[in-house]
């Protein structure tokens, strides 16, 4: 872990936030919207962050080391630790860098990641989750994440909450879908549902229910979200031994998804991804050094 103070900085696409870390434990923190999309000049933006949080070596993650960022690092094969994405730090100049993202291939299937390896190494470094474990990371693009000796070791990613959003705000199912998306009966109904895997017939059985009068819209968000989120916990447990699932996620999120994962028959654990991530990015900041 490093013992000299540096900035760490969660880089992503819409959104980024600010760390002043010293002896991995944050002494100062910002968060904004200006992701990388919002973003042109970096090397502006690092000079106007240093001169709010100090002129310290800076290590950054996430989207900002992507082809839409400041510059693209490249990944680290799994299984992947902390040495390895130490090891392949993007080096900017001698006192700044990025962490590079982690991809997997077993010949047939790809999958990559960026940001979240920083979150889900530190959650195992700082014993938040045992060394060999199931790790999730609910979001837009869920990660299902299989670590095995404290490392990386495979991961599947699923579109969960884009296709939610999708849904949502589109076609045909969007009127029906305004309400807030709460735990309970039809939620859980809805992961019942998506456990058959039959999600595009069971997205429009959404439609027949309210012609039919079998369910009322102001549980149809709920249902739907619990269908499509069920789905993806289905298809993971199905493929996976751990009966405990460990979930980086605030509390809400997270809850749907311990939810949903102990209604397929498993147990699940809600972590802090603040601290995961804090810990993660203070053992790589020991490389700034």
């Amino acid at each position: 872990m490093s013992a000299h103070p540096f900035l760490a900085i969660d880089w992503g696409t819409t959104n980024r936030r600010v760390y002043r870390i010293e002896d991995g434990a944050v002494v100062a923190t910002e968060r904004d919207a200006l992701g990388v999309t919002a973003v042109s000049d970096f090397a502006g933006e690092l000079e106007a962050i240093r001169a709010r949080f100090g002129d310290l070596p800076v290590l950054m993650a996430g989207m900002v080391g992507s082809t839409i960022g400041w510059r693209e690092a490249p990944y680290v094969p799994a299984p992947a630790g902390l040495d390895d994405l130490s090891r392949n730090l993007l080096r900017i100049d001698e006192r700044t860098a990025i962490v590079p993202g982690v991809s997997f291939s077993d010949g047939t299937r790809g999958d990559v990641m960026r940001g979240e390896e920083v979150q889900l190494l530190g959650a195992v470094a700082a014993e938040l989750a045992p060394s060999d474990a199931l790790l999730v990371q609910p979001g837009t693009h869920c990660k299902w994440v299989e670590m095995a000796g404290s490392r990386i070791a495979r991961f599947t990613t699923a579109m969960t909450g884009e296709l939610f959003a999708l849904v949502r705000a589109h076609g045909i199912l969007s009127a029906q879908l305004t309400a807030d998306v709460v735990p309970g009966d039809a939620f859980r109904d809805g992961v019942r549902e998506g456990a058959k895997r039959d999600l595009t017939a069971s997205l429009f059985g959404i439609r027949a229910a309210k012609l039919l009068g079998l369910r009322d819209d102001a549980d149809a968000a709920s249902f739907a979200s619990g269908l499509i989120i069920g789905a993806d916990v289905a298809a993971r447990v199905a493929e996976n031994p751990f009966e405990t699932a460990y979930i980086l996620a605030d509390p809400v999120l997270g809850g749907l998804y311990a939810e949903a994962i102990e209604v397929n028959g498993r147990a699940a654990m809600i972590i802090d991804s603040h601290t995961a991530f804090v810990a993660g990015i203070s053992r790589i900041g020991a490389s700034l050094s």
